[in-house]
């Protein structure tokens, strides 16, 4: 099980692993060696999340879900397959979290009177200044 948040894990058979060679550099070893991990996760088969945190994924993660509705995670960050698994699945559940935090509302207020009149006594010290730079001093 994969915890993304307090009473939200995954299972790990939900997901599937797909491994691949990598790119980069690493000389003939990149050549023989599948150490590229793509994780898939199906949001269309899910039985972990619930419709509302499903829409929420949808729009925040649109641009990394294909047109069959599978979320693909990668990572090639090291030459270990072992260690972009666990790469892989630390990204995939902070992008989940990252996609199912909800913002604060804001709440609207007004300005105070104090927070006004000093925002029009700052606007009459710039007026002042630069009329201060006038050609006035200047004429010969």
């Amino acid at each position: 099980m994969i915890s993304i948040l307090s009473g939200l894990e995954i299972p790990e058979t939900e997901l599937e692993f797909v491994a691949s060679r990598s790119g980069g550099p690493g000389g003939q070893n990149v050549n023989k060696v599948s150490s590229r991990v793509t994780l898939r996760f199906d949001l269309e088969r899910t039985t972990a999340l619930s419709a509302d945190q499903l829409r929420l994924i949808r729009s925040k993660l649109a641009t990394r879900i294909n047109k069959n509705g599978v979320l693909q995670v990668t990572s090639q960050v090291t030459r270990s397959q072992d260690l972009n698994r666990e790469d892989v699945i630390a990204r995939f559940a902070d992008l989940l979290r990252a996609a199912l935090h909800q913002e604060k509302k804001r709440v609207k207020t007004k300005a105070s009177r104090a927070s006004k009149e000093q925002r029009i006594q700052e606007k009459k010290n710039r007026t002042r200044i630069k009329q201060g730079r006038g050609k006035k001093g200047w004429e010969e």
